[in-house]
């Protein structure tokens, strides 16, 4: 398949095909005890997709359990500080506090459709391990998920609930014991796995079908976005639409429901996370993307103080965004985004999680700087809520 050059106003974010490319990035570099797994994955969702049967179970599951369509909200007195027009998506008030239920539901959904009895996940900050257990609480499945040491302890009312909701938890010591070493250990153990278990994997990341299957699954944010900016900007489009990136996911879905219009994408990223904005082109966890490196091509170890960002690459349609220029990824600090945390809590009365704001620290700091000319509009993507980050806060805010 030709890559879709996705220029302003030019085009939308499309199935990349049977290899999984998005231009020079994605693929399936997988051990062949996975290859047959993978593959079986991308028939069945080709399959379930255009059902209309699993469409509408999804779709149902969507608004009695998790509450869609979320609100778009304008961020009032924000706004008026910064001279700007800013309107927050609503994902932290989703059931389980984040976009996570979304890809989780629909993969759920898909891992039964399959005769799997089982999901298996990998977790950082702990929204999409919860995620996973409530969907497997929700639809009789079994849940196991992989989690690294560090973040457990930082994540511990996450580690909780999903205990609460009968997932087991795993703890992951080696490495860094966070984000990208829970990845590697729920891989390895889907190897062993595949016949009665699916890997229910929670971002953008990973072999295909999983950049394109997640993307698609949290499409519903983006699609939701722009019919709500349709009706509540004169223009129907917002200047900017941002969105904090880890792997990438809830800025994904977000951005494919604007990718073909004039608004300018705009992915942030933690400063010691920085996959899209500092990476260079190597694979991890079965695909090909930007990664941190040393100068051997090693993987070098992530840091944020939010969990969700704490890996070291991007999702390979991120990847492609960036090369293409359609999409800019920056940068912001831990203490730019406790900053923007509070800031927000106390002109909107919104505490959001330390991921997404991240983003809306992004938007102080250019609002602040004359980057977002005065008036503009900025579409924003507040994925999650801060009640995970109460213990990290207390600490340092």
């Amino acid at each position: 398949m030709a890559d879709v050059l996705l220029r302003p106003g030019s085009g939308e974010m499309g199935d990349p095909g049977r290899q999984g490319r998005f231009g020079k990035y994605g693929g399936g570099y997988v051990p062949e005890s996975l290859v047959a797994a993978c593959r079986q994955v991308e028939e069945a969702f080709r399959e379930a997709w255009p059902d209309p049967g699993f469409r509408q179970s999804l779709a149902r599951l969507l608004a009695v359990q998790v509450g869609r369509p979320t609100p778009l909200t304008p961020a009032r007195r924000l706004s008026a500080e910064l001279g700007i027009n800013l309107l927050l998506k609503r994902e932290d008030l989703t059931h389980t506090g984040s976009h996570k239920i979304n890809n989780v539901l629909g993969q759920a959904l898909l891992a039964r459709r399959m005769g799997k009895a089982r999901l298996i996940a990998e977790t950082g900050a702990g929204q999409h391990g919860v995620a996973t257990a409530t969907a497997a609480a929700l639809l009789g499945l079994e849940a196991t998920v992989f989690m690294g040491q560090r973040d457990m302890e930082r994540q511990a009312l996450n580690v909780f609930r999903m205990r609460m909701l009968g997932a087991e938890v795993v703890p992951v010591e080696t490495g860094s014991r966070t984000l990208k070493d829970a990845t590697s250990q729920a891989m390895r153990h889907w190897v062993g796995a595949t016949e009665h278990a699916h890997y229910c994997v929670g971002s953008v990341i990973g072999p295909h079908p999983y950049p394109w299957m997640v993307r698609t699954f949290q499409r519903v944010i983006g699609d939701e976005a722009r019919g709500q900016c349709a009706g509540e900007l004169s223009t129907g489009v917002p200047d900017y639409v941002v969105a904090c990136v880890g792997g990438g996911s809830n800025a994904a879905g977000t951005f494919a429901g604007f990718a073909d219009t004039s608004a300018r994408l705009v992915g942030v990223e933690a400063e010691g996370g920085a996959g899209a904005a500092l990476g260079r082109v190597g694979v991890l966890h079965g695909a090909r993307s930007l990664f941190l490196q040393d100068g051997d091509g090693q993987i070098v170890e992530a840091h944020s103080v939010a969990a969700g960002l704490d890996y070291p690459g991007v999702g390979p349609e991120h990847a492609h965004l960036r090369d293409l220029g359609r999409a800019r990824y920056v940068t912001v600090t831990d203490n730019e985004a406790i900053s923007a945390l509070v800031r927000l809590a106390r002109t909107e009365g919104i505490v959001a999680a330390l991921e997404s704001a991240h983003a809306v620290a992004w938007v102080i700091r250019a609002a602040g700087a004359g980057e977002l000319p005065p008036g503009a509009t900025v579409m924003l993507t507040l994925s999650g809520r801060g009640d995970k980050d109460v213990s990290t806060l207390k600490e340092l805010a």
